[in-house]
């Protein structure tokens, strides 16, 4: 089984051993791809992916490696976008990002603080009641909207009446 990807125009691969680099107007962004039945190949602007293995598996992560080549291809050309809401109805939260962390204050009234990480490579802009999350990384985007909803998950209440946190509303 193999399949194949075209390379934009204004996109450059290089391969070094398992690493694998996209490098585009946009940005640059590495990633390792080792797997023994598995092998990347590339030859003008197309990038092959080849197992001979019939292994169920390994048919899975041929796929999964299709998916996050072509997602490295399109974060070099340009930025993945979330956006996600701030709710409360209550007590107002507060949100202040300091260096690679957002500290939330006053979540359902607490006194006590939460804390989500912000991934490498990832600029987050934190409105009055709107937070917009972007940068080349599909994963690190997606990972640093789900540290704040994660961040603000509600413990032992009925979710349908307090629906107080942050929830991803656009992915883009």
């Amino acid at each position: 089984m193999k399949t194949a990807i075209t390379i934009p125009e204004n996109v450059k691969i290089k391969k070094e051993d398992t690493i694998i680099t996209a490098e585009g107007p946009n940005a640059t962004i590495k990633k390792s791809f080792t797997h023994s039945r598995i092998t990347i190949t590339q030859k003008d602007n197309i990038i092959k992916i080849k197992t001979d293995s019939t292994q169920k598996k390994d048919k899975a992560t041929l796929g999964t490696w299709t998916a996050h080549l072509k997602n490295m291809l399109k974060g070099a050309e340009k930025d993945y976008e979330y956006q996600l809401k701030i709710l409360y109805t209550h007590f107002p939260m507060t949100l202040k990002q300091d260096a690679d962390t957002i500290i939330i204050t006053n979540f359902m009234g607490e006194k006590g603080t939460r804390k989500a990480h912000i991934k490498d490579n990832v600029k987050v802009n934190l409105g009055k009641e709107e937070i917009t999350i972007t940068g080349p990384s599909k994963e690190n985007v997606g990972q640093t909207a789900a540290n704040l909803e994660q961040a603000c998950r509600l413990k032992n209440k009925d979710t349908r009446i307090y629906q107080d946190g942050i929830y991803i509303t656009k992915k883009g």
